[in-house]
């Protein structure tokens, strides 16, 4: 696909809105989100406190573009590594890296998730909800259509339905990350997949 060349004025436009959201996660972090005033973000971000309202309508839809900008890059990323041309298994070690590899690059974003989301209105809450919900429905069904994929082709038995198996993977990526949040030191995520997919693959019983 032929990638759109962008004019002056709008490389501008997106290079400043991602200053006023940088600006905006850096405080937002330290601070906390109800802490935080849109003044302090524009003098932060070195824009005038009318030029955030032209990018953003006020704090809470600064905030939902900050999530949905990690969702995005959460999907992206994860569709990305499931969509190259190899084989099942090398697709689901694949995805395990690069849940890694984002989680990890994005995580002051991810701990202001964590701990400001229900800080956020009801109903920016809410949209946000409901936003994410239907992005992360349509991966899980993309995973388990790998399952399914290598079902087919006799690489996996099929010891469970294929979507039943995507969320299992899914949570147990979560439980690592999870871990490797509250003790990156104790508990680092794994650089080898398999320490990851053995947990379906191999199984607690022998056969």
């Amino acid at each position: 696909m032929e990638q759109k060349i962008l004019s002056r004025k709008e490389q501008e436009y997106r290079r400043h809105r991602q200053e006023i959201l940088d600006a905006a996660l850096e405080l937002f972090s330290e601070k906390g989100f109800h802490n935080v005033s849109m003044n302090e973000v524009a003098q932060k971000a070195e824009f005038s406190v009318g030029t955030l309202y032209k990018f953003f309508e006020n704090k809470e839809d600064l905030y939902k573009a900050l999530v949905m900008g990690q969702a995005e890059k959460f999907h992206s990323a994860l569709t990305r590594a499931i969509e190259e041309p190899v084989n099942e298994i090398e697709k689901l070690r694949n995805f395990v890296r690069a849940k890694g590899e984002v989680f990890i690059a994005n995580v002051q974003m991810i701990r202001l998730y964590f701990s400001e989301t229900r800080g956020a209105s009801f109903n920016i809450k809410a949209g946000l909800d409901s936003e994410i919900r239907d992005q992360y429905g349509h991966f899980l069904k993309m995973l388990a259509s790998v399952f399914a994929s290598g079902m087919e082709k006799q690489r996996f038995k099929k010891i469970a339905d294929p979507y039943h198996l995507a969320v299992a993977m899914e949570s147990f990526t979560n439980a690592f990350l999870l871990l490797w949040l509250e003790s990156p030191d104790h508990h680092p995520y794994p650089e080898d997949p398999d320490v990851i997919l053995d947990i379906l693959f191999k199984g607690l019983v022998d056969p």
